[in-house]
């Protein structure tokens, strides 16, 4: 048995069938939804998520299709700088981050899959450490199932039993625009517990979004709640509200899991949101799944060993987590003055330093899946 069947469709899902093929292994996509919806957000990917595109085969087709992250920083809700970046010196030492519209990096990896390998319309009920699933078409074993199927996982349950997803305390909201003018630059601004930011994608349209403090399922007010949230905050913000359609602002609470006690049960590992779903703090939740499906590639072409897996990915992506989470709670501040304290110890910040304590996550590389000590 060589069938390796994985569960979710998602950016972790296809990239897993991909890094499986090259492990000379047969992956099986079962994606719950008939026909997935274009969603209208765009990505950034990082350094790290770039060279596992690379090794996934796909990387000079995203960047084809995909705007260089020249970024402005942080600022605050007047436009004053509070933290700037120094895009050159990241490029030359962690290499060039882009932003790709999400739609745009999943038709390429579908694309990228032999016929057949995604099935559609099929949800997964239960799996079991065996390597056996339940779906709505019937029960099925596999040599490995890996659980790509988010937040609230179904096969995360055989792995980690029930796990409750927390809530980080803000919503958030995303759309894609095309504004009047052309904004080449990107960046993010803080207020006071509410967060506005912005990136270019390719065609000259702009993905925005936005955070702000709120009890879980608080009711949406949309477009407009979005205007009078962000009323009289420094351009280009303005602008592209008013250039937004209504129906295509999305909403979505934020959420991330607790650490869990391992990734692999027998037959099963987890990936992604599964395993470690993030607040989007730090831009890495789809750069670790795409990590997590070469790592996992790797070690099906070698000795199999999921031990290996669980060593190499559960430490890393749980600080990951920790450190996203972190971040959101100092972005969310609301009170004066811890905003100002916030705010003044940013500027204070040399560009080195950032540099320094993002290496960690940057640095990572392909080759680091296939020596992994136990």
């Amino acid at each position: 048995m060589d069938e390796v069947l994985i569960v979710g469709g998602g950016i972790g899902g296809l990239a897993t069938a991909l890094a499986v093929l090259r492990a000379g292994k047969r992956p099986v996509v079962l994606e719950r939804v008939s026909e997935q919806a274009v969603v209208g957000s765009g990505l950034s990917l990082w350094p790290n998520a770039i060279r596992a595109l690379d090794a996934l085969g796909v990387g000079a087709e995203v960047r084809a299709r995909a705007v260089t992250d020249a970024s402005g920083g942080i600022r605050d809700s007047a436009g004053r700088l509070l933290l700037g970046v120094d895009a050159a010196a990241l490029q030359e030492r962690f290499g060039e981050p882009i932003v790709v519209h999400r739609a745009e990096l999943m038709a390429i990896l579908r694309g990228a899959l032999p016929d057949g390998v995604l099935r559609t319309g099929i949800r997964v009920t239960a799996a079991d450490e065996s390597g056996r699933v339940v779906t709505t078409a019937g029960e099925r074993d596999a040599e490995l199932v890996v659980g790509a199927d988010g937040i609230r996982s179904v096969v995360r349950r055989a792995v980690a039993g029930e796990v409750e997803p927390r809530y980080a305390g803000y919503t958030a909201w995303r759309t894609v625009v095309a504004p009047p003018e052309p904004v080449t630059e990107f960046g993010e601004s803080w207020g006071r517990g509410q967060r506005f930011g912005f990136a270019p994608l390719a065609g000259g349209r702009v993905y925005c979004f936005a955070t702000a403090n709120a009890p879980a399922g608080a009711p949406d007010g949309g477009l407009a709640e979005l205007g009078e949230r962000f009323a009289g905050w420094h351009a280009p913000i303005p602008m592209l509200l008013a250039a937004a359609d209504p129906a295509a602002v999305l909403r979505h609470d934020i959420y991330d899991l607790p650490a869990l006690p391992r990734f692999t049960a027998g037959r099963i590992a987890l990936i992604g949101d599964a395993a470690h779903a993030m607040t989007p703090d730090l831009g890495q939740g789809a750069c670790q799944a795409l990590e997590d499906a070469v790592t996992l590639g790797a070690i099906l072409a070698g000795d199999g060993d999921l031990r290996r897996y669980d060593a190499a990915r559960r430490p890393r992506t749980q600080r990951i987590v920790a450190r996203a989470r972190r971040m959101g709670r100092a972005g969310q501040l609301s009170a004066r003055p811890l905003v100002a304290l916030r705010n003044a110890a940013m500027r204070r910040t040399p560009a080195s330093a950032q540099l320094g304590a993002m290496a960690s996550m940057l640095d990572w590389t392909p080759e680091e899946s296939a020596t992994i000590a136990l």
